[in-house]
C-alpha cells in the first residue's frame, strides 16, 4: 500500500506535539483524521492551518470511535490524547486514570474491532522516575513517582499484552522535554495553564509575565540549576513518521527514547532566551521543588540505530528562536 492511500488517525491532534505530527504526516503524503475533545487542543489550528478532518470527541467514547473507524479507512493510529500535568495528576488521579488508561484501553479495543493493528504511542521519560544513571537508556529501571507517569507505564504494559493477544503492534516513544515550534511558524506551543520552561521564559520576555522562577540553584550541576534534555517538537514529529514506517515494514513492537542527548540548565535556557529575544529577563531564585532530579538526559542511540532518526535542531538557540517566532506571532495584538 502506498503512502498516499494511507490515512492515519491522530488522537490529540489539536494539541502541541499532535499538531506538529499531523503537519509532518501531511508533508509526507499521508491522509490524516484528527480526534480531539478540544479541552486543551486548538480547533483553529486543525481547521485553518492543517485543514484536515476534525472529529470532536473523546477516546472514552466507544460509539464515536467505532463510527470513526467505519467512516474513514484508517490504517494506523498515533496516540497523543493524554492529560500531562504532573501536579494535577497528584491532586486528581481519577481524571488521569480515566482518560490516560481507561480511554486508551477503549481506543485499543476499537482498533482491534476495526482490524487496525499499528499504533505509535506517546509515553514519557518520567516513567523512569529518579535517574539511576545518566544518560538514561531504555533499559533504565521503571519507577514512576507520580500518577501521570504511572498511567503511561500502565499503557505500555497494556500495549505489550495487546501485541501478544491481538497482534496489535506498537512503537512507544518515551520522550524528554518537547520544545520549540514549527520552523516556518505555522504551529507552536500554547498550553493553558502553561507549565513548560521555554514558553514561560518567552512569555516573560513578551511582558506577559513579570518574572521567571528558578527552583533551586544549589544542585550538583555546573551552574547549580537543573539540567534537562530539550528536544525540538519537529524532530519528535519526524520520529513518529519513522516509527510508523518501521511498523509498516513489519517491525516488531518496540520502545524508544527520544531526546537531544544533551542537557541544558535552567540558567542556560534563560540566558539563551535573553540572547535570542534581546530582552533582559527578570529572574526569581527560589528553593528547590520536591522531586526534581538534578539531571534528566536521555540516550537516543536506539532510535538512531533502528529507526535512522537524527534530530535536525539540537542547538538550543534554534529551538528558542523557533519558539520565539511563534510566541511573537501568537501573542501580537489579538490577546
Amino acid at each position: 500500500m502506498s503512502q498516499v492511500q494511507e490515512t492515519i488517525l491522530v488522537t490529540g491532534g489539536a494539541g502541541y506535539i499532535g499538531s506538529h505530527t499531523v503537519l509532518a504526516l501531511l508533508k509526507a503524503g499521508y491522509g490524516v483524521v484528527v480526534l480531539d475533545n478540544l479541552e486543551y487542543g486548538h480547533r483553529e489550528l486543525v481547521e485553518n492551518v492543517l485543514k484536515v478532518p476534525l472529529v470532536v470527541g473523546d477516546i472514552n467514547d466507544r460509539p464515536t470511535l467505532d463510527r470513526l473507524f467505519a467512516t474513514h479507512n484508517i490504517t494506523a493510529v498515533m496516540h497523543f490524547a493524554a492529560y500531562i500535568a504532573v501536579g494535577e495528576s497528584v491532586q486528581n488521579p481519577a481524571k488521569y486514570y480515566r482518560n490516560n488508561v481507561s480511554g486508551t484501553l477503549t481506543l485499543l479495543e476499537a482498533m482491534v474491532a476495526a482490524n487496525v493493528k499499528r499504533i505509535v504511542f506517546a509515553s514519557t521519560c518520567s516513567i523512569y522516575g529518579m535517574p539511576k544513571q545518566v544518560p538514561m537508556t531504555e533499559e533504565h529501571p521503571i519507577a514512576p513517582i507520580n500518577p501521570y507517569a504511572t498511567t503511561k507505564r500502565m499503557v505500555e504494559q497494556i500495549l505489550s499484552d495487546f501485541d501478544r493477544a491481538y497482534d496489535l503492534r506498537s512503537v512507544v516513544f518515551r520522550f524528554f522535554n518537547a520544545s520549540g515550534a514549527d520552523p516556518e511558524g505555522l504551529l507552536g506551543e500554547d498550553h493553558n495553564p502553561e507549565t513548560h520552561l521555554i514558553p514561560l521564559v518567552l512569555l516573560t520576555a513578551l511582558g506577559k509575565r513579570e518574572s521567571i522562577s528558578i527552583w533551586g540553584t544549589d544542585y550538583p550541576t555546573p551552574d547549580g540549576t537543573c539540567l534537562r534534555d530539550y528536544i525540538h517538537v519537529s524532530d519528535l514529529a519526524n520520529a513518529y513518521l519513522l516509527g510508523l514506517k518501521y511498523l509498516s515494514e513489519g517491525g516488531k513492537s518496540e520502545v524508544f527514547n527520544l531526546g537531544n542527548g544533551n542537557g541544558f540548565s535552567v540558567k542556560q535556557v534563560i540566558e539563551t532566551a535573553a540572547s535570542v529575544t534581546g530582552v533582559e529577563i527578570k529572574v526569581l531564585e527560589c528553593d528547590r521543588r520536591v522531586g526534581d532530579p538534578p539531571v534528566l538526559v536521555g540516550s537516543c542511540d536506539k532510535a538512531k540505530n533502528i529507526l535512522g532518526w537524527h534530530p535536525q535542531y539540537s542547538d538550543l538557540s534554534d529551538i528558542m528562536l523557533h519558539a520565539w517566532q511563534w510566541h511573537q506571532k501568537r501573542h501580537s495584538g489579538h490577546e
